[in-house]
């Protein structure tokens, strides 16, 4: 039995499909195959050619630099609450150095910066050889790396180009944070982003005098041979030297020669509004509330600030989410995950709200719907004793005053 038939046969045994499809080349079966569509636009988005589109360069920046800066921690759950756990060799890794020329925060940036710019971002565990706890992460190009899956399991199955080959690495050995389908946010909305260009290129040109005339010299008689050649170009000299004057001096045609200055239509007049709403379309795109993109056209001072909240809430919490899935595949072994978990400090993202989240937090312990221990949980500060009873602190005189600990530094 060959190599062929023997892997067909183990397909069929674990239900691989095992039949090869044709495609057209101008079906979207294909197009979807290789990752390909054509832009209706003309314009080729593609990787970092779309960050010259301003609105696109602040939603990437904007998503992978707040996730840079939240600090990460390592926590171990307790009988009673949860702590740090810094002895963990994975607590330097992704709260201090990723490695040792890489912060954690930066290695976190440009991680997901190639991930809505290329679609996935990785980096390669490095292990200590002895008891194989990681030690650092490093990057690993995004064009180096190639998803496959086990012919058996189905597991993702990393290829790596290294030097002269390639090597294949198990799923616990590369950290993967993928975008949304594993496609980059710029791919899928390369139309939107395509016309934004197109519009940002009419404007340049525009104001540049390059999409429009400043003004027409016409001449109702015709101006053949040389000597009309001749006139032109005495018009052409004359209309130069007089927009360099500025002085505001007439400007004085021979004869049957008339100037007409174009009058701005009304699709030019209505171009910074389209400018504007293609600004609101790559927020879309990237799931940044527009004020975000500073565009503060509808803007105030309220419905910002609830803005910011959802850009926590709506953007960065799936971010989020598979940083801390991916972090638990390779940074904790599997019995660790049990009791072992990551967690972002988000508490700076929330205090442009912080009264009505204090609010909130207080009617919840009042109420007795909480108690304050778990409020300090949510805070990510350390319990009280006496902490974990549901009382009413405003209705209770009787309590002695507790002195609190001193707050763990971020």
């Amino acid at each position: 039995m060959s190599v062929a038939s023997a892997l067909s046969t183990v397909k069929k045994a674990f239900g691989f499909p095992t039949e090869q499809k044709a495609y057209s080349p101008n079906s979207p079966d294909f197009a979807d195959l290789i990752g390909f569509h054509h832009a209706y636009s003309g314009i080729h988005i593609g990787g970092k050619s779309a960050l010259y589109v301003p609105a696109v360069l602040q939603a990437v920046r904007l998503i992978s630099e707040t996730i840079g800066s939240l600090p990460c921690k390592v926590y171990r759950e307790t009988a009673d609450a949860k702590e740090a756990a810094k002895d963990h060799s994975a607590y330097r890794i992704v709260h201090q150095r990723a490695n040792e020329w890489t912060g954690a925060g930066d290695l976190r940036t440009v991680l997901t910066a190639d991930a809505l710019i290329h679609g996935n971002g990785y980096a390669r565990v490095v292990r200590y050889p002895d008891d194989g706890r990681p030690y650092e992460l490093h990057r690993l190009k995004p064009s180096a790396v190639s998803v496959r899956e086990h012919p058996l399991s189905g597991a993702p199955l990393y290829r790596v180009s290294e030097g002269a080959g390639t090597r294949d690495y198990s799923y616990t050995e590369i950290l993967h944070v993928p975008s949304f389908l594993g496609v980059s946010p710029i791919s899928l909305g390369k139309e939107a982003i395509g016309l934004a260009a197109i519009l940002e290129r009419h404007g340049a040109q525009f104001f540049g005098s390059g999409a429009r005339p400043t003004g027409i010299i016409s001449n109702d008689k015709p101006q053949g041979g040389e000597a009309g050649a001749q006139a032109v170009g005495n018009i052409r000299r004359s209309f130069r030297e007089w927009q360099k004057g500025g002085s505001g001096d007439p400007l004085i045609l021979d004869a049957g020669w008339k100037y007409d200055q174009p009058a701005m239509t009304s699709t030019d007049a209505q171009f910074l509004e389209h400018r504007l709403e293609q600004v609101r379309e790559i927020a879309r795109i990237f799931g940044v509330p527009p004020t975000m993109l500073f565009e503060l056209t509808r803007g105030t001072w309220s419905n910002t600030e609830q803005m910011g909240a959802q850009f926590l809430q709506l953007c960065l919490r799936p971010w989020l989410d598979r940083w801390t899935d991916a972090m638990t595949t390779v940074l904790l072994r599997e019995d660790e995950q049990d009791d072992h978990y990551f967690e972002f400090v988000t508490d700076d993202l929330m205090r442009a709200d912080a009264a009505s989240r204090t609010a909130n937090m207080t009617a919840l312990v009042t109420n007795r719907i909480m108690t304050p221990n778990e409020v300090r949980a949510i805070l990510n500060m350390p319990p009280l004793p006496g902490g974990d009873e549901l009382t009413n602190p405003h209705t209770t005189s009787s309590a002695a005053p507790i002195t609190a600990p001193a707050k763990e530094p971020v």
